[in-house]
């Protein structure tokens, strides 16, 4: 008996085993055209070529500051990118290249950024963790665990405002789900029905902590129930599994029916940033991820069985992505760097 039951003498009521408030329906896989199909894998190839030269050009000293990589996670932000529209906003953390090459922004343009060069897509002062596209819909990434997802929030809450049918899409890890910020954002998100997708990009470890260690309710995708956030919990390593996921939580929040909580069950090949030597696991646990759940191999096999392309398609696809990220890297590197006067524009000074 609870301690309500003993001091009031009642019967202490039971919580329902299902909550009982309107959801998005089971979503399905998409069933994707050739184009498609085309389409995706080369975005997910262009990713994971763009993170493998960035990873080298920081071992090179090229690259300054942290650099957190992508590789493992591509079909995540490539699958959700193709049921969004232009207008829709887009905002993460910290581990970003990604997320702006989904959104179009030119190769050439990350790459100067992440080498510190004014050519870069904000002018060499974002980095990597801190590069912004207002023009493409990216309000950046933070490098503050968790400070943008609060953001996304109010991302939201202007696109209801304004009343113009777009959507706010707010991606961050398994970390930052254990954040205070997290939960307030959920409570006013729901209160005010706002646009707005709430991604969690689970890859299993909080830097170097296993997602099972530090969360009670390792469960991601029901963390937003106490606020009637809706959750889903969704296969991030295909591709297809995250665009179908990606249509019904789309669909749902663009009809106004308030926000909804994605969990993408992902993994990260690479240590946390370029300085993590991943010692908090094994080698055969990363070998064994390669070579069962690999998303860009999983959609390649797809392509190739269904008979959508041949093997000869497929490597001139990689060829001419691997000539992409290499002029990246050369026109990174032979940008130059911004002017010492840089240093005192796009400052904002408050007074007080």
């Amino acid at each position: 008996m609870t301690n309500l039951a003993r001091s009031t003498g009642r019967k202490a009521a039971t919580p329902p085993a299902v909550p009982n408030w309107p959801r998005p329906d089971e979503p399905q896989r998409f069933v994707a055209t050739r184009e498609q199909l085309i389409d995706m894998y080369r975005q997910m190839v262009l990713i994971r070529r763009f993170e493998e030269r960035a990873g080298q050009l920081y071992g090179m000293g090229q690259i300054g500051g942290f650099c957190h990589l992508y590789i493992g996670q591509e079909a995540v932000v490539v699958g959700m990118q193709a049921e969004l529209v232009r207008g829709d906003s887009i905002i993460t953390g910290y581990r970003d290249h990604g997320h702006m090459l989904a959104c179009g922004i030119d190769a050439g343009a990350v790459m100067a950024e992440l080498t510190g060069r004014a050519a870069g897509i904000s002018h060499g002062k974002g980095g990597s963790m801190h590069m912004f596209s207002v023009e493409h819909g990216f309000y950046g990434g933070h490098g503050i665990v968790a400070a943008q997802v609060p953001l996304g929030a109010g991302l939201g809450f202007a696109h209801k405002y304004k009343g113009d049918g777009h959507i706010a899409v707010t991606y961050f890890g398994d970390g930052a789900a254990n954040q205070g910020q997290v939960y307030e954002a959920f409570n006013m998100a729901e209160l005010w029905k706002l646009p707005v997708i709430f991604i969690i990009e689970n890859n299993q470890y909080a830097m170097g902590t296993s997602v099972n260690r530090a969360s009670s309710e390792d469960q991601l995708y029901r963390r937003g129930e106490s606020f009637r956030v809706p959750g889903m919990q969704v296969d991030g390593m295909d591709v297809l599994a995250v665009r179908g996921a990606a249509k019904t939580a789309v669909d749902w929040v663009r009809a106004g029916n308030g926000p909804v909580l994605m969990e993408m069950k992902t993994y990260r090949y690479r240590g946390h940033s370029m300085s993590d030597p991943a010692k908090y696991r094994s080698r055969e646990e990363v070998q064994a991820m390669r070579e069962k759940s690999d998303p860009i191999e999983g959609l390649k096999k797809t392509i190739l069985d269904g008979g959508f392309a041949e093997e000869a398609d497929l490597k001139a696809i990689d060829r001419a992505v691997r000539d992409e990220v290499a002029a990246a890297a050369d026109f990174a590197l032979e940008a130059p760097e911004p002017a010492l006067s840089e240093l005192y524009t796009d400052v904002l000074l408050g007074t007080y």
